[in-house]
Parts: structure tokens; C-alpha cells; sequence
């Protein structure tokens, strides 16, 4: 089970910092990301770390804003998000993956506003 939270109302130009926990078979996820969806638009990938050695994967449009980390040992992943643009407002997912190929497990939704 995952659950994402940390999502909230920033301004432009703010940061925010979202944090997933993981419960229950987390022995089998080998990485976890955050994907984000606004109404109408498909799903998009963001970011994504390799629960055991830690690399880290980003999208062209969050590189060198967002930054993805996890705590192995809480079962924890964040996503620390600065210099936030209006663009970047939508529901982020969590997700855990057991391999490479795919994201089996999604947590619910947290809502990112940010305003001009």
C-alpha cells in the first residue's frame, strides 16, 4: 500500500515537498516514482529512484527543480519540488514498481495548486 501527502497551495516560484510511505509487501518494490495527471491529459511520469541503490530518473520538464529521494529503511519516498510554475499543477501518484518494466502499485492522489 502507498500513500502519498504533502500536496497543497504554493505560489509560483514556491516549493513544496511531497512524501510517499509504503506499507505492507514493500520487500518486492525494487523503485517507486511520482507521476502527475490535470484534467483531460493523460498520466505523465515525473521522476523515479531505485529503492536499493538510489538512482534517480527525472522528466525534461521538473530536471534541475524537483529532486527525488527515499529513506529505504522508513519505507519512505519524497519528492522535494522547487521554483514550482503554474504548469506544474495537477494530482500527483505515487507508484512501486518490481522491476524496471512497470509500476504495480499506485497510491491515491495528492493535489498540487500553484498559483500565478
Amino acid at each position: 500500500q502507498l500513500q502519498a501527502f504533502g500536496g497543497g497551495l504554493v505560489q509560483a516560484g514556491g516549493s513544496l515537498r511531497l512524501s510517499c510511505a509504503a506499507s505492507g509487501r514493500t520487500y518486492s518494490i525494487f523503485r517507486m516514482g511520482w507521476f502527475r495527471q490535470t484534467p483531460g491529459k493523460e498520466r505523465e511520469f515525473v521522476s523515479s529512484i531505485i529503492r536499493s541503490g538510489g538512482s534517480t530518473y527525472y522528466a525534461d520538464s521538473v530536471k534541475g527543480r524537483f529532486t527525488i529521494s527515499r529513506d529505504k529503511f522508513k519505507n519512505t519516498m519524497y519528492l522535494q519540488m522547487n521554483s514550482l510554475k503554474v504548469e506544474d499543477t495537477a494530482v500527483y501518484y505515487c507508484a512501486g514498481g518490481e522491476s524496471m518494466d512497470r509500476f504495480d502499485y499506485w497510491g491515491q492522489g495528492t493535489l498540487v495548486t500553484v498559483s500565478s
